[in-house]
């Protein structure tokens, strides 16, 4: 419910590179849904990490498809929550990057199999 989205399209290989949105998302109180390439190790264990003390509620899913496609998936998600897509062509980097970027979505349902996205009726 209410949940934020981080789209990314590249791997998150470094856990500090989150750091802005994710200490926004602690001290405000709402979920972070990732979506992005990959996620290496290191990054996810610390996502789980904080997770598991529950000081944070977060997800992250590989975005869908390959290459091109998967560009344009991403680029769908935004418009349909109203985020931006972390990519370096346009100049945009993670680490330098705040809530700013962040989609919304006024429901997240993950399944084992499947991600659903409800967005919150609005036309903006």
């Amino acid at each position: 419910e209410n949940c934020k989205l981080l789209l990314v399209d590249k791997k998150i290989t470094n856990a500090r590179d989150l750091v802005n949105i994710l200490e926004d998302a602690i001290r405000n109180g709402y979920p972070v849904l990732i979506i992005a390439e990959d996620i290496e190790q290191e990054a996810l264990a610390t996502l789980v990490v904080n997770r598991l003390r529950g000081s944070l509620k977060v997800a992250a899913i590989k975005a869908p498809g390959f290459g091109e496609r998967r560009k344009e998936y991403l680029d769908d998600i935004a418009i349909l929550t109203g985020g931006t897509v972390i990519r370096d062509e346009v100049g945009l980097t993670l680490d330098k990057s705040g809530p700013e970027v962040l989609g919304h979505a006024a429901k997240v349902v993950l399944t084992k199999d499947s991600t659903t996205i409800v967005g919150d009726g609005s036309t903006e």
